[in-house]
């Protein structure tokens, strides 16, 4: 692999503050995502050693997480969109948690929503049509918090569910590599600067 991928969580929103499954739901930044977006750019700045293709959820918060980035968006993708959380979606797992004691994304099905099967298989088809970019250029994938979490995972060999053990702030940004032909995490969760 001749160039490095990067993954690029959106913003701050209402949600992501109060803690609300935020999949399909399409709601802005807030001011303080706005000024993390911005300061994201400058640390992707530092990072990148050239052109990227650039690609994005189609959400709004990934969108204008970009735009103020300064990134010059390739395409918008629901490949990047976040987990679906079907029926919980808006909840927050300590309101899910009174009906399903124990409940978290990584361990439970989502009524309604996506099945780990089907974001693994998501994950794997966007990271296949990746590696074949990064042959030509960087990437950066602008994205969600649970789904990001989930291509880490699956860049490095794990199952969907692992992603539990990365953490992605909003406006966090991880870099992917590899090292003679293996998958590595370059740095995670770099905060904007």
């Amino acid at each position: 692999m001749d160039h490095e991928l990067f993954l690029f969580r959106h913003g701050q929103t209402e949600w992501s503050v109060n803690g609300r499954h935020t999949g399909r739901t399409d709601i802005p930044l807030t001011p303080a995502g706005e000024n993390q977006a911005r300061a994201a750019g400058l640390t992707l700045q530092t990072l990148r050693k050239g052109p990227a293709l650039v690609l994005t959820s189609p959400r709004q918060r990934a969108v204008r997480t970009a735009e103020l980035a300064g990134l010059r968006i390739d395409e918008r993708t629901e490949d990047l969109a976040e987990w679906d959380y079907g029926d919980y979606e808006g909840v927050t797992t300590p309101e899910i948690r009174k009906t399903v004691p124990g409940w978290t994304v990584w361990t439970h099905e989502m009524p309604g929503g996506e099945t780990v099967e089907q974001v693994t298989a998501r994950a794997d088809a966007l990271l296949e049509r990746v590696r074949v970019a990064l042959a030509d250029t960087e990437v950066i994938l602008v994205g969600h918090g649970h789904f990001s979490r989930v291509l880490i995972a699956r860049w490095i060999g794990l199952p969907a569910t692992a992603g539990v053990h990365f953490g992605l702030d909003p406006a966090g940004v991880t870099v992917l590599g590899d090292e003679r032909g293996e998958p590595k995490i370059e740095h995670l969760n770099i905060p904007p600067s």
